[in-house]
């Protein structure tokens, strides 16, 4: 009896698995993925596609435009002293968006050696090996595609995020035997004291299955994701929910230095000459006008990134990652942002209406005086 309870409770070996790292960067206002394409398939022989979800059908789930998939050459990383070869892929997304997918085996290891491998992993990226292997990546995925990048970003805002996918253990292990042989909460939280029962409870309360034999743990930046059946879908609607909040993030931020700016520019004109004020005032409008038109534009590609219609759940996995992010207050930050500007433009479309029509209206009564004065005389 014993014997039978040791086995049950036993900590389980990965025998298949992999850690996923990414890093997000915005690298332009915009991409042209079919001349990016054509530019990195003149440039290696491996080639580029267009992603899309392993299993979910179109119908379901899909990209909203289909991002554009290209290998990067392998590399070696020093993992606690320890050489192992990586895999990286980069995505490429219309909206001007590039996201790194460095990806490392982790095979045949004990649950708290997978534990440890995934957190020295996650110290080895963040590092300054680490920061050196994003930059020379993406700066490699740069210099190819330039030519397809429609005003390029000087921003160094990232995001990063991690996922520690399992496909099997030695032993085939329903959700319910990997949360209680398993403990999920060192590789999540990347602590190694033990947490207290509200952490832990707070750490493992976002989880999703689907299957009796898959899940799905969420955490602010990282996941874990047991998938016996090796799809993908999970890791990129996950990639998607990071993306967003990482465009939402920059015109958040482009929006609050353009702000004070605008208020600036608004003094300024007012306090010019009433003879140019209306053209100082439509100048201006004209300006705001174009960013609030580029800035609805790009926000809107980034809220239709993914398109949700049937698969319930992946929405669901979806949708708690875009709350987990806070994506959407993100999101409500930058249309309130929007509305001020669109206000600003407004008025100064009307005061610039204003004062051609003041200027009109003293030009007439100047006429009129000539005119009286040109009688008089004769």
């Amino acid at each position: 009896m014993s014997g039978s309870i040791e086995v049950q409770t036993a900590e389980p070996i990965v025998a298949s698995g992999q850690i996923m790292a990414l890093r997000l960067f915005d690298v332009a206002y915009a991409i042209d993925l079919t001349a990016a394409e054509a530019l990195w398939t003149r440039h290696t022989a491996g080639g580029a596609s267009r992603a899309r979800l392993a299993v979910t059908p179109p119908k379901a789930m899909a990209f909203g435009v289909p991002p554009l998939s290209i290998v990067l050459d392998p590399l070696m990383l020093t993992i606690d002293g320890v050489a192992m070869a990586a895999s990286i892929t980069a995505r490429l997304y219309d909206f001007g968006a590039v996201t790194l997918a460095l990806r490392v085996r982790a095979d045949g290891l004990p649950w708290r050696a997978f534990a440890e491998r995934v957190n020295a992993a996650e110290r080895c990226l963040a590092g300054p090996d680490g920061a050196a292997v994003w930059d020379k990546a993406v700066g490699a995925v740069r210099s190819v595609v330039a030519a397809a990048l429609e005003r390029p970003a000087a921003s160094d805002l990232t995001e990063d995020y991690l996922i520690a996918v399992v496909h099997g253990f030695d032993t085939p292990l329903t959700a319910a035997q990997v949360l209680a042989r398993a403990d999920l909460v060192p590789l999540l939280s990347g602590e190694t004291r033990r947490l207290s029962d509200a952490a832990r409870n707070d750490l493992l309360r976002r989880q999703f299955s689907y299957y009796e034999d898959d899940l799905v743990v969420l955490t602010w930046d990282r996941a874990f994701v047991y998938e016996p059946r090796g799809d993908s879908d999970v890791a990129d609607v996950l990639e998607v929910a990071n993306v967003q909040l990482l465009e939402m993030r920059y015109y958040d931020e482009l929006l609050d230095d353009e702000l004070p700016r605008m208020n600036d520019l608004v003094e300024t004109a007012r306090g010019g000459l009433n003879v140019l004020a209306s053209r100082r005032y439509a100048g201006l409008a004209r300006k705001l006008y174009t960013l609030v038109a580029d800035v609805t534009e790009l926000t809107e590609k980034v809220d239709n990134a993914l398109q949700v219609t049937e698969d319930v759940y992946l929405a669901r996995v979806y949708g708690a990652a875009l709350d987990l992010f806070r994506v959407g207050l993100v999101s409500a930050a930058v249309h309130r942002k929007l509305a001020i500007i669109r206000d600003t433009y407004t008025a100064l479309y009307d005061e610039a209406s204003s004062a051609r029509t003041e200027l009109m209206e003293a030009a007439i009564l100047l006429l009129i005086f000539v005119e009286l004065i040109i009688a008089i005389t004769r």
